[in-house]
């Protein structure tokens, strides 16, 4: 794991995102289980640990393939790292949290072992998307391939990470992890299936057309 500043964040570059739409939360036990029940997929480890497996906790102990498995059943994806990031922000700009550069609280975010376990996804506030626990709680996994080197050769528009690698990237910190971790430039990968990982999924961006509208 990396601590703050790491080189791995650097250089600080801007990209261009196609539009996209991000789950409000981590996936849950709840959504999880549905999605078992329908396909017969494995149960994930941690699953009968009643630390972890409340309804609306985050789903645990997931491998991304898991991850993977769970959005095409959704019709949907993981996000990109860079797609990550921006949502984490919730339009902020340069700011060190999802909330500002205000120092992380146990009102915030659940960090540090403050808590000791994953809390109910949407127990603290929300970013300026809406979009719960950016920082904190479990690790999100990404779409992407993890390089410590590959902001300084990442494409400008849509990076879809690097093309092969060792572990995939994981975003946003967790219960068990401290400050440094939650803030939204912070770059990690590691082990799948821990009790600090889960995800949240995308998908491409819908343009509704009121069709009352449209015929007059």
């Amino acid at each position: 794991h990396f601590g703050e500043g790491s080189k791995n964040e650097l250089p600080v570059h801007t990209v261009t995102l196609d539009s996209f739409s991000m789950d409000t939360t981590e996936v849950t036990n709840r959504q999880y289980r549905l999605f078992m029940e329908q396909t017969g997929y494995r149960k994930p480890k941690h699953w009968n640990n009643s630390n972890y497996n409340q309804p609306n906790q985050p789903v645990v102990g997931v491998d991304w393939g898991d991850a993977m498995a769970y959005a095409e059943w959704a019709g949907k994806r993981l996000p990109t790292e860079a797609e990550w990031e921006y949502a984490a922000r919730g339009g902020l700009e340069g700011k060190r949290y999802p909330w500002g550069d205000e120092p992380a609280t146990v009102e915030r975010a659940n960090y540090g072992t403050n808590v000791g376990k994953t809390t109910l996804v949407g127990s603290y506030p929300a970013n300026g998307y809406g979009l719960y626990d950016m920082a904190g709680n479990v690790w999100e996994h990404c779409q992407d391939w993890y390089d410590a080197g590959y902001y300084s050769k990442s494409p400008a528009k849509n990076p879809p990470g690097p093309d092969t690698g060792s572990n995939r990237m994981l975003r946003g910190g967790s219960w068990r992890f401290g400050t440094s971790e939650l803030r939204v430039a912070s770059r990690d990968n590691g082990p799948s299936g821990r009790d600090y990982n889960g995800f949240r999924c995308v998908s491409e961006a819908i343009t509704i057309i009121d069709e009352s509208e449209a015929s007059t």
